[in-house]
């Protein structure tokens, strides 16, 4: 399923969504955190960000490990298996991260959503605060970390 369309990899027509997706949900959580009166106008946004980052992220990491698979009945091995061991690392990484971001992010917007947005009380809103920011810091790291190596691995820059 994840594997070939068009002889294509599939791998190589979708990272693109994560890559696009994971950085952007980072973003909407840290605004959504720190700017209060945002929320009754980007909540909708973040929902979506947080439905769609994960979820790329997770298809790229499946099409991604087919490929890999593929490659190794190819005969990969040295140095370019441990280059693509690495990009499989940090893209697993990131999904999660992603995935534990989402959460995060929709239950922020769950408990301020039922106060028509408005702030939480003071810990709520700084625990709320700091839990995403360091899980969106941690997603945009291990996105750029995956494109980075799987970039590294397809041009041989390294």
């Amino acid at each position: 399923m994840f594997d070939q369309i068009n002889g294509l990899p599939v791998h190589v027509l979708v990272l693109h969504a994560a890559v696009v997706f994971v950085p952007l949900l980072a973003v909407g959580a840290v605004v959504y955190a720190l700017i209060p009166r945002w929320r009754p106008k980007t909540g909708w946004a973040l929902v979506l960000l947080a439905i769609a980052a994960p979820a790329s992220a997770f298809i790229a990491k499946a099409s991604g490990t087919e490929l890999y698979n593929r490659l190794l009945g190819q005969g990969l091995s040295g140095p370019g298996k441990e280059i693509l061991d690495d990009h499989m690392s940090f893209g697993t990484r990131t999904a999660w991260f992603s995935l534990a971001l989402a959460v995060v992010s929709l239950v922020m917007v769950a408990l301020t959503w039922r106060r028509g947005g408005t702030r939480l009380p003071l810990v709520g809103e700084l625990g709320g605060a700091v839990v995403l920011i360091v899980l969106a810091a941690f997603a945009g790291y291990y996105v750029f970390q995956t494109g980075d190596s799987g970039a590294n691995a397809v041009w041989g820059t390294y």
